[in-house]
């Protein structure tokens, strides 16, 4: 894939595409967390993985961050559900029609909610995946004031009230565990302080079969250093069981 992508709001999305060669039949399109982007370590390390293992993947930027257009005071995890329908609908009309979401943090509950609606996603994929979205933004942000203050001191990062009012309206993604019907992999670090594992513990509770969770011992939550190996070989094994397709 060459083209541009664009959201509904016209802006156009940062990507980098991994090419598989002619064989590969399904693509992974892998999106990241908050204040994240398409080039945080992790992720061009699962976009390498997944095409040497045969497999395309795509990694994209959200509106508004890394080199995507938008503002990131409008990202908010509605806006990147539009975001993600539009790099699926910019894959299909490319030709890939076998389409595998993975999505890390916040990024995960993305996922939840366009699997649990969207049919074009045929498996999914939650890396250290956020689901009490209004929980998360208070712990972590909630002696911050919206529209004043920075998420996590980041002047690049200012916390806007579009953000908390998404998140506390979503409030949690739980009850959308059964509605979707597709396979789907959990995978989480036991040492993540960010989103903590219990909340892949709920979700998976609640999810259909065919399911797998994966905890992997002392990884934090971008799965870095010790915690990416065994990400990447979870990834790449369930990828390959037939019950993923």
């Amino acid at each position: 894939m060459n083209n541009p992508i664009t959201n509904a709001q016209s802006e156009k999305l940062d990507y980098t595409f991994h090419d598989a060669g002619s064989n590969a039949k399904t693509l992974v399109l892998i999106g990241h967390g908050v204040t994240g982007n398409k080039d945080r370590p992790w992720a061009p390390a699962l976009g390498k993985a997944l095409a040497n293992a045969g497999c395309h993947a795509l990694r994209f930027s959200f509106s508004g961050n890394g080199n995507s257009e938008g503002t990131f005071q409008d990202s908010t995890i509605s806006k990147e559900v539009a975001d993600l329908a539009a790099v699926i609908t910019a894959a299909q009309n490319a030709g890939h029609s076998h389409i595998t979401y993975a999505g890390h943090s916040m990024g995960g509950a993305v996922g939840v909610l366009a699997a649990a609606k969207d049919p074009r996603i045929q498996a999914l994929i939650s890396l250290a995946g956020m689901v009490h979205t209004a929980k998360f933004a208070q712990t972590e942000f909630g002696d911050v004031t919206p529209d004043q203050g920075n998420m996590w001191d980041d002047d690049d990062c200012p916390l806007s009230s579009t953000f908390v009012n998404d998140m506390t309206t979503i409030d949690t993604v739980l009850p959308l565990a059964p509605q979707v019907q597709v396979p789907w992999l959990l995978v989480h670090g036991t040492a993540d302080d960010v989103v903590p594992i219990q909340e892949s513990r709920d979700i998976f509770a609640q999810a259909n079969q065919p399911k797998k969770l994966v905890e992997i011992p002392d990884a934090d939550h971008v799965f870095s250093e010790q915690g990416l190996p065994p990400m990447l070989d979870a990834v790449i094994a369930w990828l390959d069981d037939p019950l993923a397709s």
